[in-house]
């Protein structure tokens, strides 16, 4: 089926390219690529619409791009339908401000109207353009007090324009003229410090002036240098030091020349307010300790000291291409508890991971404490023993969770910690004075990668779109530059909550950039023989025995999920050695194509499977991506090798737990059926079969789940893609225990790390390693699955089930094309099904008939597997 519209062949589409991306990020500084991918959308509502072809222009002046001159780079026009293209031009220059458009011609052969221009800008290049030195404050790694540093300088001419870039080993605020540069939070990103550090660049033009003009910087300690000590032994990190920076302040004068002010000798530090921070814990400050104007012109800093000169902590400096962490979202308080005069309780009335503003006025010398805490005692003060567990204090002096603050008298404080998160809902207020505080005295700022939404669901069923919605919370509060497993407890980036979770990710967030990054990290922390941690990065915990395929399969399975949904192999290629080189090493410890190496299904409701089993299940997954990405690029001889052992495991898992005549694999469990289904392990002739055994399992559990973390990513899909949907909705919209809903219908906001509410442990209350089900309401409900063979969405593959418990149901995902919508509901015997294909995109339909349905689009009936064109379509399911 076309789809197609006739139209004169006059026609010129008015409708411009939009949405132009350069790697990933709209107009981006600090670009550090020779390459960098070039991307756009083109907003075409009508039928069938796509690009036949297109060009690239690029150059350093605007206006001679809009005249389509480009001196760096003109494409010519390339008869492609792509609009994902690596920059093949000029050599890019460091610190260079470069623009761009794209022009297409559409199904006619006929030219839209040109984009708008973007930008990008070059950042460093290479770590050989860094000017200046590396300074810290000369302290060792137990001192508490955060440093300041300030310089003042004097521009010699006019300035045109102006850059900072700054790579700090820790955490940092940066001021100009007294004013806090950018709106990042926790910057730069966590990264193996000894390995690779990141900076940051901004356009600081509008905040210099003339004449004189000063920089503050504040240093924190994030993960560089881990005060607190925890179960992960942070504080033994080989990379550990006192917070350090090197900071290039380059200038533009009108006259074309520039100046770069750097980090140096000349400057000079003291000691901050900001008594202890620890990422971990918490942060301490004594507003007492404040010096005034710090950061400005006029600040007399004769009794500040000299700084520190220090090596870099790397031989890799590189830009940090990615969407930083933000205060996203201002959460006032819902209620409060007042105690007495110096105790109170506020109720952010959802669950967060962030910090809290306190407005606080009293004596001098007040101490005030903000324990953040996800639960409550039974006489309504901030509980934390579910979250607190693996803290190892020496002391008490650094209480978990608890900011603690140390008011100066002069009038109303206003604080929020710099260098520090929690995950939480309540906050505890206790005061060694009394103080006053009402309602609007606490509000929560929601902090976390500031990822675009690209996914929305809304059904008929109020549960599934709050379960929906509490996903999504979880797995935000969960990016912070790299997934972690809980912002509380412990804000590890633990592999398996990672993968178990990217799906969701990725239909509801435009996540590239992240997992890009950490997937760098994870080619980091690898070994030279293969192995990864299973927490990434790490300061060398968790290269045991455990850390095994069901865990770090990390390294294949997000490269080719990101591969899937973008339709960029770039991240693919970049991690092809280290997926190499991990198989490699499984497959030397597991030479008959079985394996033990792995954690198992973690945290099951009662039935436990099989570690070989499942272990074998994800070596078989990473080696068959393996051998897919040898096929994509070329590499023959590896596509063989790994084909071959792809199917020796899937035949050693199915000589060894697969039973023909009952049809179960292992011991029949819930965990053991569906990821043989999810993963591909089953003979075909035997898929429906299984399937239907997985159902009948499901209603002996009494059609609740049990499973742990390994079953809860496949079931629900193991049940729609065989045939068994009805099952699989059945099981997402229980509300008693064990399930999903449970946690709702309990005040859940987030998700949980257990089933079991009132567990002894693994009760963490803001958890993503359960969190598949929010990518399988598109997949399951809505249909929509990319396509291996046309990845992006450049073919959507969509099976919806129009499963009896719902009356509506629409799934949005906006995929690299655009907009994709599956949407159905009911109509008296029929189902009305509404599908939008985004332009430059096609569509394989595929309708779920189970009881002799047909299918109709303008009363013409068609197949149960049909193929569109871009555009908007509406079909009629009816009963036989």
């Amino acid at each position: 089926m076309s789809g197609l519209t006739t139209q004169a062949n006059t026609f010129v589409n008015t409708k411009l390219p939009i949405g132009l991306q350069c790697e990933h990020l709209i107009n981006p500084l600090g670009i550090d690529v020779q390459n960098p991918r070039l991307s756009w959308m083109i907003p075409d509502d009508r039928q069938g619409a796509r690009q036949t072809a297109y060009r690239i222009i690029v150059g350093k002046d605007s206006m001679e791009v809009v005249k389509k001159r480009g001196a760096c780079w003109d494409s010519g026009k390339s008869l492609s339908d792509s609009s994902l293209v690596s920059y093949h031009g000029k050599d890019l220059e460091p610190f260079t401000k470069y623009f761009w458009l794209v022009e297409v011609w559409d199904q006619y052969g006929k030219p839209a109207m040109p984009s708008k221009v973007s930008g990008f800008e070059t950042g460093m290049m290479k770590k050989e353009n860094w000017k200046g030195s590396w300074i810290s404050d000369g302290n060792d790694i137990n001192k508490r007090e955060a440093p300041y540093f300030r310089k003042v300088f004097q521009p010699s001419k006019k300035i045109k324009s102006a850059r900072a870039y700054i790579a700090v080993a820790g955490l940092y605020e940066l001021y100009l003229n007294g004013n806090k540069v950018g709106n990042h939070r926790l910057d730069p990103m966590y990264t193996r410090f000894d390995k690779r550090n990141l900076y940051v660049s901004y356009d600081v033009t509008a905040q210099l002036q003339n004449g004189k003009n000063a920089i503050g910087v504040l240093l924190g300690n994030g993960w560089y240098n881990h005060q607190s000590i925890a179960v992960w032994n942070f504080d033994k990190a080989p990379w550990r030091g006192r917070p350090v920076f090197c900071l290039n302040l380059r200038i533009t004068y009108s006259d074309g020349t520039t100046e770069v002010i750097t980090s140096g000798e000349d400057w000079k530090t003291s000691n901050s307010p900001i008594v202890l921070n620890n990422i971990y814990t918490a942060e301490h400050y004594d507003a007492r300790l404040e010096q005034p104007n710090w950061n400005r012109i006029n600040f007399d800093d004769s009794k500040w000291a000299k700084v520190t000169l220090r090596k870099a902590p790397s031989d890799q400096i590189v830009s940090q291409a990615m969407q930083p962490i933000r205060n996203v979202e201002e959460i006032p308080a819902k209620s409060v508890k007042k105690f007495n005069d110096s105790t109170y309780v506020f109720d952010l009335g959802r669950n967060i991971a962030g910090v809290t503003k306190i407005r606080v006025n009293g004596e001098a010398g007040t101490v005030i404490r903000l324990k953040h805490g996800e639960r409550l005692y039974p006489d309504g003060r901030v509980d934390l023993s579910n979250i607190d567990v693996y803290y190892r204090p020496k002391d008490n002096s650094d209480p978990f969770q608890t900011d603690i603050v140390t008011l100066s008298g002069k009038g109303t404080l206003e604080f929020m910690p710099k260098f520090n998160y929690k995950g939480f809902q309540y906050v505890e207020v206790t005061s060694s004075k009394p103080v006053s505080l009402t309602q609007e005295s606490i509000t929560g700022y929601f902090m976390h990668s500031d990822v675009a939404a690209t996914g929305k669901i809304s059904s008929s069923n109020p549960l599934i779109d709050r379960l929906w919605w509490a996903t999504n919370n979880s797995y935000l509060s969960n990016l912070m530059g790299y997934p972690t497993d809980c912002p509380q407890r412990e804000k590890n980036g633990w592999t398996g909550d990672g993968h178990f979770a990217v799906e969701t990710g990725l239909f509801n967030f435009d996540g590239i950039t992240i997992y890009e990054k950490w997937l760098a990290d994870h080619r980091d922390e690898q070994r030279s023989d293969g192995v990864l941690p299973d927490i990434i990065p790490t300061g060398g915990w968790g290269y045991g025995t455990a850390n095994g395929t069901d865990w770090t399969s990390t390294i294949a399975i997000i490269p080719w999920n990101i591969y899937l949904f973008y339709g960029d192999s770039k991240l693919l290629a970049d991690s092809y050695g280290s997926i190499k080189k991990y198989v490699d090493y499984v497959g030397k410890i597991s030479p008959l194509g079985l394996t033990t190496y792995g954690r198992g299904d973690w945290v099951p409701v009662k039935s436990p499977s099989s570690l070989e089993y499942t272990s074998s299940v994800y070596y078989y997954v990473d080696v068959v991506i393996l051998a897919k990405a040898a096929r994509m690029f070329g590499k023959q001889a590896d596509y063989s090798t790994y084909s071959k052992l792809a199917e020796k495991i899937r035949q050693a898992i199915n000589d060894k737990y697969f039973n023909r005549e009952k049809c179960i694999y292992a011991s029949g469990v819930q965990t053991e059926l569906s990821m043989a289904l999810q993963w591909g392990i089953v003979p075909d002739e035997f898929k429906t079969k299984l399937a239907e055994q997985l159902a009948k399992r499901v209603e002996a559990d009494g059609m609740h789940l049990d499973v742990g973390v390994l079953g809860a990513k496949a079931i629900l899909n193991a049940l729609s893609d065989n045939g068994q949907a009805e099952t699989a909705y059945r099981l997402a919209a229980q509300d008693t225990y064990p399930s999903w809903g449970w946690w709702i219908v309990n005040g859940a906001t987030t998700l949980y790390e257990n089933w079991d509410i009132k567990a002894a442990r693994d009760i963490s209350l803001n958890h993503m390693m359960f969190g598949e089900i929010g990518g399988w309401l598109f997949k399951g409900l809505g249909g929509i699955h990319p396509d291996e063979q046309y990845p992006g969405f450049k073919n959507v593959l969509l099976r919806p089930n129009f499963v009896s418990g719902l009356a509506y149901f629409e799934a949005e995902h906006d995929g690299p094309f655009g907009k994709i919508v599956s949407s159905w509901k009911r109509s008296g015997n029929s189902v009305i099904y509404a599908v939008t294909v985004p332009a430059n995109s096609r569509a394989t339909i595929t309708f779920p008939f189970i009881n002799g349905e047909k299918v109709y689009e303008n009363n013409k009936p068609l197949p149960g597997k049909i193929e569109v064109d871009a555009g908007q379509y509406e079909f009629i399911i009816k009963n036989k």
